[in-house]
């Protein structure tokens, strides 16, 4: 829960001064941490690395400086991941760029979902079922596709915070519910 509370207060920082600079900044920002945690969880060690306070600032700043090398970011967010080994915070870095992408859609005003479907949907269909949501919500949907075959048809949709299951799954999990209660 710290741990959250302080990614937060990092992000929405990093995220201010993005604004200041301009979009093109704000969007280069959340590219070049998107990078980096791409490169962490490739190999989980380094995370580990980051979290143990065994290790000195110093010898954590000499992996991030070779990580930083490779990956090429932005003067500012190189500053800004040195700032976190200065500050001991480095494992929060995923955190960060997790509420930091958080922040950017709300700004460009993107919603992210995901579609649960028991067969792989056609192409048109998936541009029906986000055009539909786009025109619900009035705002432009980014959904990922997944297929589950547990739930045997129908689907499940999240969007934001919001569920709808509307799988055969669920609808025989009521069903049982309701024999049980005697309904």
């Amino acid at each position: 829960m710290i741990g959250n509370i302080v990614a937060r207060r990092y992000a929405r920082a990093l995220f201010a001064l993005g604004q200041k600079q301009g979009d093109k900044e704000l969007k280069a920002y959340g590219e070049d941490l998107a990078k980096i945690i791409s490169a962490l969880e490739g190999t989980p060690e380094l995370v580990r690395v980051f979290r143990n306070p065994i290790f000195t600032v110093a010898e954590k700043k000499g992996i991030l400086k070779q990580i930083l090398a490779k990956l090429k970011p932005g003067p500012v967010i190189s500053n800004f991941c040195y700032l976190l080994a200065d500050k001991g915070r480095l494992d929060c870095l995923p955190e960060i760029q997790v509420y930091y992408s958080k922040l950017l859609d709300e700004f460009e005003g993107i919603v992210r979902g995901e579609i649960v479907t028991a067969v792989k949907l056609a192409d048109n269909m998936k541009q029906e079922i986000a055009g539909k949501l786009e025109k619900q919500s009035g705002r432009k949907v980014v959904m990922d596709y997944n297929v589950d075959q547990d739930i045997i048809g129908g689907l499940m949709l999240k969007v934001g915070d919001k569920v709808l299951d509307a799988s055969i799954r669920a609808q025989l999990q009521i069903l049982k519910e309701n024999i049980k209660r005697g309904e």
